[in-house]
């Protein structure tokens, strides 16, 4: 048994304690950006925010943010050996889990299938290869040292020892106190001047694509080339946009983010200098119980906000897009594919198909697929029989997985992958991270990923626009409007 281990079995054996602390909902915003303020020096970080979405596709959140700050037991690990030391680490789990897993764990999920990668190789060969500048590992969790619950009437602190009261007034003292801020009338300028600095960077940054656009057109040509041959139905492909040299205050991009674009599945995420500023709308996979959830996004159409009219024609539009559906019922196909291997047979249903939910910039087509969790299953061997998600690989998706190494210029990393949290009775959610800045704080590199569900339907030029559309959240949250 490693140190680590020894300690995080020494942890599972004490309970954490809790201090709940009454808030009225109009504090709840202010105190948000309290928390996170107060918790963002920690080395080790999350903070998970629903932005008040409660209804539809983005529902089945307990709490209206979660924030884990620091780590009394850690577990780093690499493709390829990651999820089963995962499993082995949490056996006896009885407290909550944070982190993430990388989109590379796909070489531990997926075998290779082809001449691609070769009979036993993995399936994402040469993907390890090309650089990391942002430096996320495959695979990471930790034991939080501090966990804060945070509800419309009350804020929750737990700890194994640390002075809950304490923490809560060093949280209260960051900027006005919300009571301060009520009795004295003061409204979001003070909010507002306590997490949002003048500038989030410098100047804004200077993105390079991995791809010219005609590139990426005669890219996605030869995708297609891949789909009339039948090597596969529909492929995720992705492109970057980075930057470097690059400073950015990271806490300051997260809220001007959040502000474009406030999201379901929004995460501030870090570990160490590696930073993840991601403002998904996509929910990967949740277990309450014996119940999982996935609910695939495929299908996106840009709104248009000053026009009522052209707004609910675009929304109809992607309801009835024949190009649109059939990427996304081949999602829906490929996860009820993944949870037949660990639900009860006949228990998996498609609750709910192609619909259609706005957010900030974009429509999305969003589907519900559930089923029952068979008896005696790990909650690690969901995730082994389940990632990648099918909405960021394709399908079949072992095939995908193998031409999106082939294809791609750079590699995915924590993007595509999934930030989330385990409780101590097992019960899980883990977003898919899309719509996300990724920064390096130490070489000073800023990048973000976009892309689009490839079928031989698929115009080049309408994907390349996707993508931008997919992109100005980002963009705008540090003043640059062109990818």
């Amino acid at each position: 048994m490693t140190v680590d281990s020894k300690r995080k079995k020494m942890i599972f054996d004490v309970k954490r304690n809790y201090v709940s602390f009454p808030i009225t909902d109009n504090q709840k915003e202010f105190i948000k950006q309290q928390m996170l303020t107060w918790a963002a020096p920690f080395n080790i970080c999350c903070f998970l925010d629903n932005h008040d979405y409660n209804s539809g596709a983005s529902s089945l959140h307990s709490v209206e943010c979660l924030l884990a700050a620091g780590a009394v037991a850690t577990l780093k690990a690499s493709a390829g050996e990651g999820l089963t030391r995962l499993k082995e680490w949490a056996v006896g789990q009885q407290d909550w889990l944070f982190g993430h897993f990388a989109y590379e764990l796909a070489a531990e999920t997926e075998t290779a299938g082809s001449s691609l990668a070769g009979p036993g190789k993995p399936a994402v060969l040469g993907m390890e290869e090309r650089p990391d500048p942002i430096g996320f590992p495959d695979l990471f969790f930790f034991v939080p040292e501090i966990l804060i619950e945070l509800r419309p009437d009350s804020v929750s602190i737990g700890s194994f020892g640390e002075d809950q009261e304490a923490i809560w007034q060093e949280i209260c003292r960051i900027g006005e106190s919300p009571a301060t801020a009520v009795s004295s009338g003061v409204t979001g300028a003070t909010a507002s001047s306590l997490a949002t600095p003048a500038t989030a960077a410098a100047s804004p940054p200077n993105f390079i694509p991995r791809f010219t656009r005609d590139e990426y057109l005669a890219t996605v040509s030869a995708l297609r080339q891949h789909i009339l041959r039948g090597d596969c139905y529909e492929i995720n492909f992705c492109q970057e946009f980075f930057a470097q040299p690059v400073t950015i205050d990271p806490l300051c991009t997260w809220w001007s983010l959040g502000k474009a674009s406030p999201n379901p599945f929004s995460a501030f995420y870090r570990l160490d200098d590696s930073y993840l500023l991601c403002a998904s709308p996509e929910r990967y996979l949740k277990k309450t119980g014996d119940i999982l959830f996935s609910q695939p996004i495929k299908g996106t159409s840009a709104r248009d906000r000053l026009d009522p009219m052209i707004d609910q024609a675009r929304h109809e539009q992607l309801y009835n897009s024949p190009k649109d559906r059939s990427e996304n019922v081949m999602v829906v196909d490929l996860v009820r594919n993944d949870l037949s291997r660990v639900c009860i047979a006949g228990s998996v249903r498609v609750t709910e198909l192609f619909g259609i939910y706005a957010f900030p910039q974009v429509y999305q087509m969003i589907s519900t697929v559930t089923g029952r969790l068979q008896a005696g299953i790990h909650w690690t061997d969901v995730i082994r029989n389940t990632f990648p998600m099918g909405s960021m690989t394709g399908a079949p998706k072992t095939r995908v997985v193998e031409l999106i190494a082939l294809y791609e210029r750079s590699r995915r990393g924590i993007f595509s992958g999934a930030v989330g949290y385990v409780t101590p009775d097992g019960d899980f959610d883990f977003n898919v991270v899309i719509r996300s800045l990724m920064y390096n704080r130490e070489n000073k590199y800023l990048s973000y990923q976009v892309g689009s569900g490839i079928t031989f339907y698929s115009d080049p030029a309408a994907e390349y626009e996707e993508c931008l559309v997919k992109a100005e959240g980002i963009r705008g949250a540090l003043g640059n409007k062109e990818g």
